[in-house]
């Protein structure tokens, strides 16, 4: 089924429910929002778009970022969302490896190169939307059809598109209000996140329950903005990453600010520490909930209730709290052994998952689907172990990750733009920890280079929250019998 299909049966049954809000603004009821999307279908037909055709959504969040996404949905064609933080030389290559001739941008078009590039932020766009007749017929698509390819940064230096297929985010989506809580139409969903992430994901069961879409008019997250809205709309969800969280509770208390009308905060993407919880729960009461995934297995590995972040009874609570949860209803997991056999309770191992919600796949890469997919198993890659109630606690983030911010920085990308520079003998990154953003980059350098050299090149090729924060200078880099590079040895020297 295609999920386009949701907000059709929300617009004919409701048309007339608030949807869209920028701001405190209302902009669209689902009518208004049904209408919308399906002109922007009539237009992708109109320049040649078809079904399973790949176009790119490059913006920052704003209300018709939704409508961008269903519309491509009612055409048939996947969406390619790309996260707004990223340098147009890495966008030119997600649109190269996707195939897209067609993005949707927001103002920043002028280094981007593709076939078609529509800017929503003109009146031109809304003009030409005026004059098209809105598709009504969505689209017939299967749940093994492309929906939304996911680009995630790889440790080889290039990202890799996540197949997310209908059927995928129908299973997150139904395990949403399985194992995190129902969604109700007096809801309203906060996008302070990247909507090109988790918390666009999140839209499509908001959407089902014709609850309402808001979109801060920053375009970011600001606690004292995000503090006003929740007032303003009552029975507020979003998701944020954990530093989101502290931000939020130390804005919240120094405003004296409870939280009036948030109901939920879902928190993922990194690691959040017993003590930033404790302190957010002691605030703002029990509005918290925990989710672990991937892009492989989109938001729905497992989910830690509000119960449990909240509960201090029990004489086991704090490591509960360290957990990520139970397993959701659509998935198995498994903690495997070096040959991926099942390893006892208690026992650390890699993290396996399969069902519903894992992806086929990745795209065009069959040697990584080949690594990552065993048996049916997603090899996820993240070392954790389960106790006697089926509670998953993560041991260690793989691959050498560094998450600032809530956005994923992987250290082979930054180590090969830093190489290109010619005085550069030898570079290795690692995350910092650091106050506000969760980690920052940290580059260790072997080379008479000046800092100011390797800034330019890291700002002329990658995103700005990708460039190193300090870089450390040694004459080598640790090293094992291999030659391999002891990142744990450079981590101890922070």
């Amino acid at each position: 089924m295609n999920m386009a299909c949701w907000l059709v049966e929300t617009q004919r049954a409701f048309p007339d429910r608030p949807a869209l809000f920028l701001g405190t603004e209302l902009v669209a009821d689902y009518a208004g929002f049904a209408d919308r999307a399906k002109r922007v279908a009539a237009l992708l037909h109109r320049q040649g778009v078809q079904p399973a055709d790949r176009v790119a959504i490059y913006m920052a969040n704003r209300p018709d970022y939704l409508v961008i996404l269903y519309g491509i949905w009612i055409a048939g064609a996947a969406a390619v969302p790309i996260n707004a933080k990223l340098h147009p030389r890495e966008v030119m290559w997600i649109l190269t490896d996707a195939d897209c001739d067609t993005i949707f941008v927001a103002g920043q078009s002028d280094d981007l190169r593709a076939e078609h590039s529509i800017d929503v932020a003109t009146a031109g766009f809304e003009n030409d939307l005026a004059q098209q007749v809105p598709l009504e017929a969505v689209a017939e698509r299967s749940a093994d059809d492309l929906a939304w390819l996911f680009y995630t940064s790889g440790t080889t230096g290039q990202p890799k598109g996540v197949i997310i297929t209908h059927g995928m985010l129908m299973s997150m989506a139904l395990c949403y209000n399985t194992d995190v809580e129902p969604v109700r139409a007096e809801d309203a969903t906060l996008y302070a996140a990247p909507m090109s992430h988790g918390a666009g994901l999140y839209a499509v069961m908001h959407v089902r329950a014709g609850a309402r879409h808001v979109c801060p008019a920053s375009g970011g997250f600001e606690a004292g903005e995000i503090l006003s809205l929740a007032a303003h709309f009552g029975d507020v969800q979003m998701f944020a990453a954990p530093t989101m969280v502290k931000r939020l509770t130390d804005g919240a208390r120094a405003a004296d600010d409870r939280g009036e009308g948030l109901r939920t905060i879902v928190y993922a993407g990194g690691p959040m520490y017993n003590a930033d919880i404790i302190d957010a729960v002691d605030w703002f009461g029990p509005k918290f909930l925990q989710i672990y995934g991937q892009g492989e297995c989109p938001m729905g590995i497992t989910a830690l209730s509000r119960h449990d972040v909240s509960d201090r009874s029990q004489t086991d609570w704090e490591a509960r709290l360290a957990s990520v949860g139970r397993v959701q209803a659509a998935v198995e997991l498994r903690i495997g052994g070096p040959e991926g056999e099942s390893l006892p309770v208690g026992e650390t191992g890699e993290i396996m998952v399969r069902g519903a919600t894992v992806m086929p796949g990745y795209w065009r890469n069959p040697e990584a689907t080949a690594r990552t997919l065993r048996n049916g198993w997603l090899m996820t890659g993240d070392m954790g172990s389960l106790d006697a109630a089926g509670y998953l606690t993560l041991r260690d983030r793989s691959k050498d990750v560094i998450i600032t911010g809530g956005s994923n920085v992987y250290p082979r990308e930054v180590e090969e733009v830093l190489l290109a520079h010619p005085d550069l003998k030898e570079v290795s990154v690692v995350g910092r920890e650091h106050p506000e953003w969760g980690e920052e980059v940290v580059a260790f350098i072997v080379g008479d280079v000046a800092e100011e050299a390797l800034d330019q090149l890291c700002l002329d090729r990658i995103a700005r929250f990708k460039r190193p924060k300090a870089y450390v200078r040694l004459a080598q880099l640790p090293k094992n019998n291999y030659g391999k590079v002891l990142k744990t040895a450079l981590r101890d020297l922070l």
